[in-house]
């Protein structure tokens, strides 16, 4: 379906996982429909503590697809993750984010566990399917990038900054958002880091998490204090066009949200729960305004995380949830209100259009060529270039160079341009020396194969022995 911004309206998918524990809330139930899976949660009025309403009992909300607790890493990287990659290698912009209270697995999901390699989460996995598709996909050209954003205490962190170890937080460099002159933003301070294979990738990724804002609380023994960005940056075109692909995909583990009255954290785990909070309720503003159409006003200005997003809310981008959800007693109504959050992240339309554009430079060093090939042929059906006499040795050397770089040239539609009658002659006579000792080289090949010395010994020798037994 087309939309106003003549791109391709998408809807934001969302899909939820619920985190194995060893006691599962009873009161939680997930229906498989037809197109769609539901989430029932049953909480008795006397169970209630007043964080949700009394008067209701029966909470439902619909998924795209409710992972169970036994769902593997790798089923979520193929349901959720591989479509928006398979986009992002095609053109198009891609985000996926987890969000969920605090210890429900997002991290998990997002980067993965260190325990095994079957729990390697979605950024690992994603990077190998790229490099993988890089590799196989011979006919175009790429180059990838990526960048790792911390955003902690609203401000704004290089995770790949090689002084991040050695340098306290506050004496680091911070991220700044600039605007770019075309209503988006740029940031300033955060490098783009470019990656051949996925083993520098992987090793990149493992610095950034290492630097990572990490504590324990009483809801989690290695709470991420920071939301944060993995953005993977794919540029590619066809070999021997001026056309262009540029995507995006961020990859964003957001921190969890905390009820203060639970878990009683204080000092530095209190402050930075409060800017956790107050990004997150931030971020709820921009999906609320985004829902309702009627809003003309999205205010992704008021935080970083929000700003950064603009173009996974709402913008030119296909993107996916995935909402962690607990199912322990006690978290119920965190549960619950992360389901209400992602019900109305599912009504947001994004405007998604295909990243393509004409690389200037290269279609100058097209038409430059064309210019200089116009040239030639002009100069040859005139006879302005026809010069007397043989053709100097260091020319035949430059000839015999063009044509052996010709022949190396893995564009079907590269040429020789030459100009001189005498030069076109030359490399005329080059091209047929090259083939006749190819041709050569394969008579020989024909009529003298190369002997098999573990072969022919003993046959050899067993002949000897037949001539010398009929002598006798």
């Amino acid at each position: 379906m087309a939309s106003e911004g003549g791109g391709e309206a998408f809807g934001i998918k969302v899909f939820g996982r619920i985190k194995p524990i060893k006691k599962p809330y009873a009161g939680i139930e997930v229906a498989n429909e037809e197109h769609e899976d539901v989430i029932s949660f049953n909480v008795p009025k006397q169970e209630s503590d007043g964080l949700i309403n009394n008067k209701k009992e029966l909470f439902q909300f619909k998924f795209a697809h409710i992972f169970p607790d036994t769902t593997t890493q790798e089923e979520i990287f193929d349901v959720v993750a591989r479509p928006t990659v398979d986009s992002v290698l095609e053109g198009y912009n891609g985000t996926i984010f987890a969000y969920g209270q605090t210890g429900s697995g997002k991290t998990f999901t997002i980067t993965g566990g260190t325990e095994r390699y079957s729990d390697r989460g979605i950024i690992p996995r994603s990077l190998s399917y790229v490099f993988e598709y890089v590799k196989k996909n011979t006919d175009r050209d790429f180059s990838v990038q990526i960048s790792y954003l911390e955003v902690y205490n609203e401000g704004g962190y290089d995770l790949l900054n090689p002084n991040h170890e050695a340098s306290r937080l506050e004496d680091l460099p911070k991220v700044v958002l600039m605007d770019d002159g075309d209503g988006g933003v740029f940031l300033k301070n955060l490098t783009l880091n470019t990656v051949t294979n996925e083993e520098q990738a992987l090793n990149l990724l493992f610095m950034g998490d290492t630097n990572r804002m990490i504590a324990e609380t009483p809801m989690n023994m290695a709470s991420t204090r920071s939301h944060c960005i993995f953005s993977i940056y794919v540029t590619s075109r066809p070999v021997s066009s001026a056309v262009i692909r540029r995507s995006k995909l961020h990859l964003v583990d957001l921190a969890g949200s905390e009820r203060i009255k639970k878990t009683n954290v204080v000092g530095t785990l209190l402050a930075e729960a409060k800017y956790i909070n107050l990004s997150l309720h931030y971020l709820e503003q921009v999906i609320v305004a985004l829902s309702e159409r009627s809003r003309s006003h999205i205010p992704y200005r008021n935080s970083m995380m929000t700003s950064v997003l603009r173009d996974s809310l709402g913008g030119n981008c296909k993107t996916t949830m995935i909402a962690t959800l607990s199912a322990d007693r006690t978290n119920v109504d965190e549960s619950i209100s992360t389901c209400r959050f992602a019900q109305r992240v599912a009504l947001i339309k994004n405007d998604v259009s295909l990243n393509e554009e004409t690389d200037p430079k290269i279609l100058v060093e097209k038409l430059k060529k064309e210019v200089e090939r116009l040239k030639h042929e002009l100069a040859l059906a005139t006879g302005q270039n026809a010069e007397d006499g043989p053709l100097p040795t260091y020319e035949i050397d430059k000839c015999r160079q063009l044509v052996e770089g010709y022949i190396a040239d893995r564009d079907p539609e590269s040429v020789l341009s030459l100009g001189d009658l005498r030069k076109i002659i030359a490399c005329f006579r080059i091209f047929k020396e090259i083939v006749l000792t190819l041709r050569a080289s394969e008579v020989s090949l024909r009529t003298n194969p190369p002997a098999r010395s573990h072969e022919a010994g003993p046959r050899a020798h067993d002949g000897r022995d037949r001539d010398r037994d009929r002598d006798r």
